[in-house]
């Protein structure tokens, strides 16, 4: 049974829902990308979708591969982001998060994997922008970092590139932030630069389901709904996307004038 939110509302076309908690926001979005996958296969005969990682990901992730009226057979997969230069097997490694958690838990038609280990990642940016432009995503599921990133595009993001993957570096608060989930033991250990899908690849997709729980993320909430629609916010790039839903729960929402 879905969980039903405390509080919905608009913020131009964005859609913010409000739950008690993380399990709740998690479920809620799991389902609305089974509704959205269900919905593409209906209408095209296949889907194709993003996912994210990082440890805000995981209730989300683990609601998702128990939606078991999906026909993951038919769905394509993509995703955002990977550090450079880190081992696939390392424990921070996307590739191996995604493995582990998704990947090898239900039977997608295909997965396509960034590679940041890639001798060249010039063209490996320009192999994963060509499989992504061959394909429209229908749903991509997506978190807002504690700098207020999308993927790995820190601030101030680029608004208006027209690449659909790029090297980003990665800047002192991301990087904390990954010491700070647990991924990497010092700051010194985080790679300085990733592959990124870019924020316009991002917002090409049909559907965007946005989870983001916890009070670490309160302040990036904040600026993605209350501030500018700005580069130094990335997320609040979302609040332009005429059909994406920004998973709140209490302690994520703590800042905002809205709810208090």
């Amino acid at each position: 049974m879905t969980p039903h939110s405390l509080q919905t509302w608009r913020q131009g076309p964005l859609t913010v829902e409000l739950y008690l908690d993380k399990p709740s926001l998690s479920q809620a979005a799991a389902r609305f990308v089974a509704q959205s996958l269900k919905q593409a296969i209906r209408d095209q005969g296949q889907a194709n979708m993003i996912v994210a990682t990082g440890a805000s990901q995981y209730d989300f992730l683990a609601s998702l591969i128990k939606q078991n009226d999906v026909d993951w057979g038919k769905v394509t997969v993509f995703h955002l982001d990977e550090y450079i230069g880190l081992a696939e097997d390392h424990p921070a490694s996307f590739r191996r998060y995604l493995r582990e958690r998704l990947f090898n838990r239900l039977p997608f038609a295909e997965v396509h994997l960034l590679d940041g280990n890639a001798a060249n990642v010039d063209e490996e940016c320009s192999r994963y922008s060509a499989l992504l432009a061959e394909r429209v995503i229908d749903v991509a599921c997506i978190g807002i970092g504690e700098n207020g990133h999308l993927a790995f595009n820190d601030p101030p993001a680029d608004f208006e590139t027209a690449a659909l993957v790029h090297v980003v570096n990665l800047d002192e608060a991301c990087r904390r932030q990954q010491v700070g989930e647990g991924h990497f033991r010092t700051i010194g250990d985080v790679p300085p630069q990733a592959l990124s899908l870019s924020i316009p690849a991002i917002l090409k997709a049909r559907s965007i389901s946005c989870v983001v729980p916890g009070q670490r993320k309160a302040e990036a909430a904040r600026c993605t709904l209350e501030g500018p629609i700005s580069p130094d916010c990335p997320a609040s790039a979302l609040r332009k996307h005429n059909h994406c839903i920004l998973y709140l729960d209490t302690a994520s929402a703590s800042r905002l004038a809205k709810v208090a």
